[in-house]
């Protein structure tokens, strides 16, 4: 796949819109909205023009994003967010699936010990407890000033409606007819006779009417009444274990988020259970003292070394991170200076490392891929950066019968067996072992950067665990190598996660040189198709805000 780096021009159909566009990307004074669809974007423009803040659109994004994009957008799944307030306050979202109270640690395995293949990423017993629904009325009680009605209104107009089918989404409800078919006890709406072609309508009624019960009665229009029975029943039919009272003990968590700085920028980002925020952390803790800048981008230093400090934290990832609320995670320590510096001790410049010669690092007690991503920033300067996820695409491509919407595939991102990959091919240790409501390991890494107590950047991507890798470049393109946001985002990037010991590389992501570079080191390439899909926000020196759309998508950034 070939990507192209110049700016989208975006055409906006409301003259009170009062964006602009340049070659860096989109350029608005007042307000930005990123996200994967160009109809999330539009709600969400439309309700920050309406005078709701950032919390309130975030709110009708993700619903609208639900009815949209549906390989990712969800009802039935969750996620995480990171906000910053106008004052300067800070905080975190915590609205990811758990495990049913049925669930235990070796319900993946045979009699024999081994993995059952795909039972953990397809079908009725993949699927964890949903979290969307009330991480959003959560946000909305604490943040929103808007209505609820308000907010939620055109995600149910536009499932009613239909919303017309971009070619991606198309492609992707093509490629998935069969699975669609395969995991559900009726036909889906996603499922028609022929393919789906790019500008039919897709028309959603039973999601609209799941929507309007949220609309009238909140959490409850999901937890409980006519959408919990669905759910229920949906279970009983496929062999799922979601019960009732899994359903009525959920509750998303507010948390603290991990603050860390590099070279005078403060980074604000997830905490655990998303793995990402550490990983983010520790990246660029590693990386500060060196001088990215003058080894050059996408050089053969440059990419050598930010890939042996992926390969260090995915190798800390798959021993320490987890549920904190179930397993003590080594926050402090893994962030500690002299930790990180240890980490890299073994750093060779010349030569590629070696997975299986590094393992997690020593602490000692005194020293803790389909889903989407949006940025918002409102009139008043309140930021949020949403990452909201499915897992797998689609999810595990069960659809609740007569409530419309998809379920998620979580369950795969615990350990369903310590040392073995989940679909991502991460590794993932004891830490994260099956337990019942504990919350699975996440990648997400919805991140806030300040510089000088300003709001400086808001990023964050999909991708698995693609994605502190690709949260991690971004912001480097922007403060080492000075890229505008939409130059920044859709620069080529690369992944490397301990295990397999490759470099994943995108198809024309690097030149014949330093690729060959980077093999006379030792190194093994791979080459793929896109890694991840950044939808951020960049503050311009004079106060406006640039918005970057990620060209490998949909993705569309819309600002007045």
């Amino acid at each position: 796949m070939r990507f192209i780096f110049n700016s989208l021009v975006l055409i906006f159909f409301s003259l009170t819109v009062f964006a602009q566009t340049n070659p860096n990307g989109t350029i608005a004074g007042q307000a930005m909205v990123v996200s994967a669809h160009p109809e999330a974007s539009r709600i969400g423009l439309e309700i920050l023009q309406k005078g709701g803040t950032a919390f309130d659109a975030a709110v009708a994004v993700e619903f609208a994003l639900a009815v949209c994009y549906p390989v990712a957008g969800n009802i039935g799944g969750g996620g995480v967010l990171v906000y910053r307030k106008k004052s300067g306050e800070v905080g975190a979202l915590d609205y990811r699936e758990k495990a049913p109270l049925a669930a235990h640690r070796d319900m993946y395995l045979d009699a024999q010990g081994n993995v059952i293949a795909g039972l953990s990423q397809n079908g009725h017993l993949a699927v964890g407890v949903p979290g969307t629904v009330d991480g959003m009325t959560n946000l909305h009680q604490k943040l929103g000033i808007l209505p609820f009605k308000e907010v939620i209104q055109p995600a149910i107009d536009l499932a009613r409606n239909g919303v017309t089918l971009t070619e991606k989404e198309a492609r992707g409800l093509n490629n998935n007819r069969e699975d669609f078919i395969k995991y559900n006890h009726f036909t889906p709406p996603l499922v028609k006779n022929g393919t789906w072609e790019k500008g039919e309508l897709l028309r959603l009624e039973d999601l609209a009417k799941t929507l309007e019960r949220v609309r009238d009665y909140g959490r409850a229009g999901f937890y409980e009444g006519e959408t919990a029975y669905l759910i229920v029943r949906e279970m009983q039919k496929g062999k799922g274990i979601i019960t009732y009272q899994d359903l009525q003990n959920y509750r998303s968590v507010w948390r603290r988020p991990l603050v860390g700085n590099y070279k005078g920028h403060k980074i604000i980002t997830m905490s655990p259970p998303s793995g990402g925020g550490i990983l983010l952390l520790q990246m660029l803790g590693m990386l500060e003292n060196y001088d990215l800048k003058k080894m050059g981008w996408h050089s053969p230093q440059a990419l050598q070394l930010i890939a042996e400090v992926q390969r260090r934290v995915f190798a800390d990832r798959a021993t320490y991170l987890c549920d904190a609320d179930f397993y003590p995670v080594p926050i402090d320590n893994l962030l500690n200076k002299r930790y990180l510096a240890k980490r890299m001790k073994d750093y060779n410049p010349q030569k590629a490392g070696v997975s299986s010669q590094i393992k997690a690092g020593e602490i000692s007690e005194t020293i803790s891929e389909q889903t989407t991503h949006y940025s918002i920033v409102d009139k008043w300067g309140n930021a949020v950066s949403v990452t909201t996820t499915l897992n797998n695409g689609y999810g595990a491509k069960v659809m609740v019968e007569g409530a419309g919407f998809l379920l998620n595939n979580e369950m795969d991102d615990f350990s369903i067996k310590p040392g073995y990959p989940n679909f991502y091919g991460v590794i993932g240790g004891e830490a994260n072992a099956i337990a019942p409501q504990k919350r699975m390991l996440s990648s997400m890494t919805p991140t806030i950067v300040e510089k000088n107590g300003q709001l400086k950047m808001i990023v964050g991507t999909p991708g698995g665990s693609t994605i502190p890798n690709s949260v991690l470049q971004t912001i480097l393109n922007v403060l080492e190598y000075g890229m505008g946001m939409q130059v920044a985002v859709g620069a080529s990037r690369l992944h490397h996660q301990w295990q397999p010991d490759v470099i994943f590389v995108e198809e024309n992501g690097i030149d014949k040189k330093t690729a060959e570079a980077l093999e006379k080191m030792g190194y093994k390439l791979q080459y793929r198709s896109g890694i991840g899909r950044v939808d951020a926000i960049l503050v311009l020196p004079d106060g406006k805000y640039e918005g970057g759309a990620d060209p490998r998508g949909d993705d569309t950034a819309l600002g007045y």
